[in-house]
């Protein structure tokens, strides 16, 4: 586990000192960008308007559920994703064949894939929670039992919700992103075994995805709080 935990973070130190060469990489960035923004869009739609809708009935806070939420998803639809990605390239030595053209894997497979999720899930969040106070709202004013008009609702919400709450809900995504960004690629480059390690592979990102996500949201409430 520290071995993981040690080359996690060799890996992210890496990365970050790569992030100059940024600009060379742009399209990859872009692209990356599209894949996990637009590709999860419809997801994060229908997951935010159903658990705001909950969450009205609950009478709970969507800013509290939105961050994680939105993480897990992007783990399990973008992070897999990543790790059978660069998995399979690594199993079939295509990796192998880019040190060969003195391309360094870390900064045209890594590095657009960490700056674009670091980019995508705190806007996915953000509208996430929009969806959800809409969900919210809509529940609402159509359940007899609540019966608080649109204007109502977001007149208390805005009670009720500070800029720090948003700003907090945003800060938590970021960091869950890097996570999510650094575990898939480097379980991806970790891969060997064939087709059946690039299933190990994509099981396993996701599952310690889940975790440390999970591990991180405790943490990082205490220390806001």
């Amino acid at each position: 586990m520290f071995q993981n935990i040690g080359e996690l973070m060799l890996l992210f130190s890496r990365t970050v000192r790569a992030l100059p060469l940024a600009w060379r990489h742009r399209q990859k960035v872009l692209d990356q960008f599209f894949e996990i923004g637009n590709a999860s869009l419809l997801m994060v739609c229908i997951l935010s308007f159903f658990i705001g809708s909950v969450i009205a009935l609950l009478t709970g806070p969507v800013l509290v559920v939105a961050p994680v939420m939105m993480s897990i998803l992007i783990a399990g639809r973008v992070g897999s994703a990543m790790a059978a990605e660069i998995g399979s390239m690594r199993v079939y030595q295509e990796i192998d064949a880019l040190r060969t053209m003195n391309i360094n894997p870390i900064h045209y497979l890594v590095l657009p894939r960490l700056l674009s999720i670091a980019v995508a899930l705190p806007l996915l969040v953000i509208f996430s929670i929009l969806v959800g106070w809409g969900g919210g709202a809509l529940v609402s004013t159509a359940n007899m039992k609540i019966g608080v008009p649109f204007q109502a609702f977001f007149s208390n919400l805005k009670e009720v919700v500070g800029f720090s709450d948003v700003a907090n809900g945003i800060f938590k995504s970021f960091v869950f992103a890097l996570m999510i960004g650094v575990v898939s690629c480097h379980q991806g480059l970790q891969t060997i075994g064939g087709p059946r390690g690039i299933g190990r592979s994509v099981t396993k990102a996701v599952v310690n995805c889940i975790v440390l996500i999970v591990i991180l949201d405790y943490f990082l409430t205490r220390m806001l709080l």
